[in-house]
């Protein structure tokens, strides 16, 4: 079994290469692997996403929790793959001094696009904002030339991580990759919703702030609890400044950093085995 969401942002490569196989084929994983931070169980809310009886890899115990009050099984707590990025790679992208703010919106995907403003985002970003800002933008977002031109006719600096590629493509390979290096180099990271971004900036010492309008997706899914369930849960990483060290312990929590598991479980787990020296 496999599913085609373990590869988008380099994951399974990242896996491998903590397990010591090649990342450059990277093995399939017996199971589904949570590829973002959400507020609901790690997943999606429809049933059919993942396959009774395959485990579910999820970052964090409030996810398996929650997976557990709706009737889902066999979770396995493992941690994000960031960490275990972190842990291959400590000094990536340091540099002396950290500058600027860099700015995630909230981004739409395939199958589903956002509403909302961006040149009013913009100006509010230019509004608060006291250093230069890095806007990162998700590949859709980035292929469409007026969102571009919102950011940039505001004097932005306008870039995009890449896309999300597939186990045999190379498109997603780098793309925590490219994050972390991004992330280390700016002082701050911001975004209009709380999101993987945000985590994985307070991760590697930078400042938060979630702020402006936190647009929507088509035909939201009422099980997430919009954001009135975002603001309930978090109300005090919402603001224009948000304490660092409280950022950085949740997510720390989050991002299930005590789960990190060692390369022996991962292969255990995810049925993976070493080549046999000859």
């Amino acid at each position: 079994m496999m599913d085609e969401s373990n590869h988008w942002y380099g994951h399974s490569r990242i896996l491998s290469r903590y397990c010591g196989l090649p990342e450059e084929s990277p093995k399939r994983i017996q199971g589904f692997l949570q590829h973002g931070w959400n507020y609901l169980h790690g997943f999606p809310p429809d049933d059919h996403w993942c396959s009774p009886g395959y485990p579910r890899f999820i970052w964090s115990d409030v996810l398996r929790r929650r997976g557990w009050s709706m009737g889902r099984r066999g979770h396995y707590l493992i941690g994000a793959p960031w960490i275990y990025l972190l842990h291959l790679e400590p000094e990536l992208g340091t540099v002396p001094e950290r500058k600027g703010t860099i700015w995630y919106p909230f981004h739409g995907w395939e199958k589903h696009s956002v509403i909302g403003d961006h040149a009013r985002l913009a100006d509010e970003i230019r509004n608060v904002e006291t250093e230069r800002v890095t806007v990162c933008l998700y590949w859709l977002e980035f292929a469409n030339p007026d969102i571009r031109r919102a950011y940039e006719s505001r004097g932005f600096r306008v870039i995009c991580h890449g896309e999300r590629g597939s186990r045999w493509e190379g498109k997603g390979r780098d793309f925590l990759r490219k994050q972390l290096v991004q992330l280390r180099r700016h002082r701050r990271v911001a975004s209009n919703r709380l999101g993987s971004a945000l985590f994985y900036g307070a991760s590697v010492g930078c400042e938060v702030a979630v702020y402006g309008d936190p647009m929507q997706f088509e035909d939201e899914r009422p099980e997430y609890g919009g954001t009135a369930r975002r603001m309930r849960l978090w109300p005090e990483l919402h603001g224009t400044h948000v304490d660092r060290e409280l950022a950085a312990e949740v997510a720390r929590r989050e991002l299930g950093f005590e789960y990190q598991a060692t390369p022996e479980e991962l292969l255990r787990m995810f049925g993976w085995k070493r080549a046999r020296a000859v």
